[in-house]
């Protein structure tokens, strides 16, 4: 295992390709709320792929940003000393790709959309706080957000169902 790292720095960041990504550029280094910040990350990259990609391109990238994501967290770990460190974001910003690309582009679905990101990310109800314990290395980090991701999109559906009956 790597030296330990517990406040990484800008440094740190930069001096490899995987702790940048896994980051989130620097996202992760936020004083407060690092998973917000990368939440709020995903945002400009949903925009930026929206306008470059069709729907098969979009999944298609974020499927690759997310196995480059279990890369760049797993080697982000083993240099930290801490498998799942609050710093590492990546998760939360490839998740929430997710989560946009189902989500109806109006801001009142997005907003919910960050809300409940957020909330099933930082509560992890059953079973995403199973998989959180016992799933290790770069997939258990990127898979736990995967899991908020989906009940996200479940709450949305709901909601829009129960929206429609109204």
């Amino acid at each position: 295992m790597g030296d330990v790292v517990r406040l990484p720095s800008w440094g740190f960041v930069h001096a490899h390709p995987a702790y940048w990504i896994a980051f989130g550029g620097g996202a992760g280094l936020a004083p407060f709320a690092p998973g917000t910040f990368g939440t709020l990350l995903a945002i400009p990259l949903y925009l930026l792929m929206m306008a470059y990609l069709d729907a098969q391109w979009y999944l298609s990238v974020t499927i690759a940003l997310f196995a480059l994501g279990v890369w760049a967290c797993g080697v982000t770990g083993r240099a930290l000393g801490a498998a799942d460190h609050g710093g590492m974001v990546w998760d939360e910003t490839v998740a929430f790709l997710l989560v946009l690309f189902f989500t109806p582009a109006v801001l009142m679905w997005q907003a919910a959309a960050f809300v409940l990101f957020r909330v099933f990310d930082i509560l992890k109800p059953a079973p995403i706080r199973y998989f959180d314990r016992t799933v290790k290395g770069g997939f258990g980090v990127m898979f736990d957000d995967l899991l908020a991701a989906g009940y996200t999109l479940l709450a949305l559906a709901l909601a829009k169902t129960v929206m429609g009956y109204l």
